[in-house]
Order: structure tokens, then C-alpha cells, then sequence
């Protein structure tokens, strides 16, 4: 009890014994305590304020009494937190010191993983060009290298086998590809071009070899000159191989063909003209057959030649026949046939028969030349030409030899719509080579 005796009670803005006031603040002090709530309430109803303080002051010191009671009944539990306030401070002190310790280490880390990410982009580059550069050197090395294989197969393989073409093909794209390669000095083609020029020799004079005795075996007797033809552009790959490696030999193999084919052509249809011509009519028009002739003997221009049976000469009967598309490409005239079988045909079926067999060679001709020989335009026209300018010159010559001395007008006539015809067969056929 003297502990509280000696606990001062402190009124606040109500303590009116402090000496510290003056008589203007004490003013202000008691105006304010008037405006009060609670000091209104008291003056309204009447309550003596003295008792009132005391009161007031009474229940103030036991509330202080029980909050000293119940500080004093919590003093183990303040100490107890008091101690782990300490001890949690303790404890987030370090681990503030280990955070900054993380956040150095953090900053360390982001260091060498740009670094390293650095250094990741650096070896990606150089893996790439290591990649490009291998690609390239790879390939390199592959076109240089000249298998055994290869070297077998050109020496000792005959040129018709499958294995020997294809071979002949890479070893076409090795010549080329170190052409290319020395063109932009490369050093490593000076280790096999020796090899790839041998080989290259070798393979030039097979092919030649096989080449021209396929030419020379046009020279045999026969009707059908396809079947050579065809087996050459089996090959057409050889004639490609000679142009591209050895020009001369080219121009060689090209010059025997056209030599070759431009004299067999030219036989063949300077004999099947004069074959054919014998399997003409015997009665054909003559000049004593028309109406109005030239008689230099009478000096008259015309004159009444004596009459006899012309049914035969100037009747058209089914002669137009022959310009249907049935006749006009028919098969044609065999002349020994018709001899054994003492047929005869009009003129304008003979030529017909002539000029189909022109058109068909020409057309087959033309087709083989532009393949084989890798021409167009131009100059494949022109190697027609070369080839086949024997035997037009024979054609046109025999034409106007005939017509020169011929007074039939109907097989005339029935001979210019077949040429108009052949020339429309032709276009079809998109060969323009005999258009002239």
C-alpha cells in the first residue's frame, strides 16, 4: 500500500494544482474541461464535480492497481517473449548476413553465366563454320576420289552394259567438278587429274569404237533403219560424253553419221525411185493426146491431131481416190510385189508412195538428229539438211525430169494436193524440216 501511496495521480489537462500554471491558462484549461462530454453531462444533471474527480480518481488507481496486478502475473510470459524477440533478431540477423552472402554469390553467378552464354554463342559459330567447312570438304574429297570401281568398270566393262554407263556418268561429273575445282586453284585436284585424263582416254576410244561400228552398220542392206537408230539414242548419253570431253571425236562420230547416212538415204531412194517407175502405167497421155499442140512442122500452133480412144488417159474414174485420208497413208508401194503380181498404179500414186517414205524417214530422221546429236532450230535444220540434201536433190531432180516431159494434168493436179497434204502431216508431226 505505500508502493501505491507513493504513485502520483496524474489528472492530465484536468490537474488544476500544478504550479507550472498561470491564471490565463488555467482559464483556458477550465473552458476547455467545460466543453468536455463528459464534465457537460455532469453539470446537466447536477453531480458535484469534487465528488465527481474523486470518483473518477478512485476508479483510475484501481484500474492502474490491476494493470500493475496483471503486468506483474505476465512478467514470466513478457520475459519469455522478451528473449525471443532477442533471439529472433539474433536469428534474422543472420540471415540477413546469409542473404547478402546469397545475393553476392547471385551476382557472381549472373556474372559467369553471361560468361559462359558467351562463350556458348562463340562455340556455336565456330561449330557452324566447322559444319559448312566439313560439308565442303567432304564433298571435296568425295568427287576426288576415284574408286577402284570406276577404274575396273571403264577399262575392262563392255560400253552396252548398264554398270558401264552409269560409271561413264560419274566419271563425267568428276572431269567436270575438277575442271571447276582447278579453275579456282584448288591443289588437290593436281593428285587426280592424271588418273581422270587416263581414264577419260580409255573411255573416249570405247565409246568411239561403239559408236561408229553402230554407224557402219548402216551400210548393211535393209528397209527399216529405225532399229540402229533406236539402239544409238539408247546411248545418247555417249554422244553427250564425247561433246563435253572431246570435241574432235565428236565432230568425228557426227561427220561419219552424216557421210554414212546422207549416202544410204540417197541410194535407197534412187533405187526405190527407179523401181517404182516401173510399175507405171504403159498407157499414160502423151502430146499427141491433147486437144491443142504446137506443130512446128505445119507452122501452126494448133492442129487436129488424129483421134483415138482417150477413156483411159483423161478419165479421172477413182484416181481422186488417192488423196483419202485411207491411200494417203497407206503402206507403200513394194515394187518386186507389184512386178510378180503385174499390178500397175498411176503416177500420182507412185508418187505417193515416193514421197510418203520421204516423209516418214525425214520425220524419224529429223526426231534422231535433234535427241542424238543435241541440236535444235537452226541447227538441226541444217544437219537435216546435210543428211538428207543428197536425196532431196535426187527427188526434185526426178520430179522435174518428169513433169519436163509429162501431159497427164490430172496426175499433176492430184500430185500437188498430196505435197499440200504431206506438208499438213507434217506440221501436225511439228517437223519442219521438209517444208521447203
Amino acid at each position: 500500500m505505500a508502493e501505491m501511496e507513493d504513485l502520483a495521480l496524474n489528472l492530465g489537462d484536468l490537474d488544476l494544482t500544478s504550479d507550472d500554471l498561470t491564471l490565463d491558462t488555467v482559464s483556458i484549461h477550465i473552458q476547455e474541461n467545460l466543453e468536455d462530454a463528459l464534465v457537460q453531462e455532469a453539470l446537466k444533471t447536477g453531480v458535484d464535480l469534487r465528488q465527481y474527480s474523486k470518483q473518477v480518481e478512485m476508479e483510475l488507481q484501481q484500474i492502474e492497481h490491476v494493470s500493475i496486478k496483471d503486468y506483474i502475473q505476465q512478467s514470466q510470459n513478457i520475459a519469455s517473449l522478451h528473449n525471443q524477440i532477442i533471439a529472433c533478431d539474433a536469428i534474422l540477423e543472420r540471415m540477413g548476413l546469409m542473404l547478402g552472402g546469397f545475393q553476392s554469390d547471385l551476382s557472381s553467378i549472373s556474372s559467369e553465366i553471361q560468361s559462359l552464354q558467351e562463350m556458348s554463342l562463340a562455340m556455336n559459330i565456330k561449330l557452324k563454320n566447322r559444319q559448312t567447312v566439313r560439308s565442303e570438304l567432304s564433298e571435296l574429297v568425295d568427287e576426288l576420289i576415284i574408286p577402284n570401281t570406276m577404274i575396273s568398270v571403264i577399262l575392262d566393262v563392255p560400253v552396252t552394259e548398264q554398270q558401264f554407263v552409269e560409271q561413264l556418268q560419274e566419271l563425267n561429273n568428276k572431269i567436270n567438278y575438277v575442271k571447276e575445282q582447278a579453275f579456282r586453284d584448288t591443289q588437290a585436284c593436281g593428285d587426280v587429274q592424271e588418273t581422270l585424263h587416263k581414264l577419260k582416254i580409255k573411255a573416249v576410244a570405247k565409246v568411239r569404237e561403239f559408236i561408229l561400228q553402230k554407224i557402219y552398220s548402216f551400210r548393211k542392206p535393209m528397209t527399216n533403219y529405225q532399229i540402229p537408230q533406236n539402239a544409238l539414242l539408247k546411248y545418247r548419253f555417249f554422244y553427250q560424253f564425247l561433246l563435253g570431253n572431246e570435241r574432235s571425236v565428236a565432230q568425228e562420230v557426227q561427220d561419219e553419221y552424216v557421210e554414212t547416212m546422207s549416202k544410204v538415204y540417197s541410194s535407197y531412194f534412187k533405187s526405190y525411185t527407179s523401181r517404182l517407175m516401173k510399175v507405171q502405167y504403159e498407157e499414160v497421155a502423151e502430146k499427141d493426146d491433147l486437144m491443142g499442140i504446137e506443130d512446128t512442122a505445119k507452122k501452126g500452133f494448133f492442129s487436129k491431131p488424129a483421134l483415138r480412144n482417150k477413156n483411159t488417159v483423161f478419165t479421172v474414174g477413182n484416181r481422186a481416190a488417192i488423196i483419202g485420208p485411207t491411200e494417203l497413208e497407206g503402206p507403200i508401194i513394194v515394187p518386186h510385189t507389184a512386178q510378180r503380181s503385174d499390178v500397175r498404179y498411176p503416177f500420182e500414186s507412185l508418187f505417193r508412195s515416193q514421197h510418203y517414205a520421204l516423209l516418214d524417214n525425214s520425220c524419224r530422221e529429223f526426231l534422231f538428229l535433234s535427241d542424238f546429236f543435241l541440236v535444235s532450230g537452226m541447227a538441226a535444220q541444217d544437219l537435216f539438211n546435210t543428211v538428207m540434201g543428197r536425196t532431196l536433190s535426187m527427188f526434185l531432180k526426178h520430179i522435174d525430169s518428169y513433169v519436163s516431159d509429162c501431159y497427164d494434168s490430172i496426175a499433176i493436179f492430184l500430185c500437188i494436193h498430196i505435197v499440200l497434204r504431206f506438208k499438213g502431216i507434217a506440221q501436225k508431226r511439228d517437223i519442219p524440216a521438209i517444208d521447203k
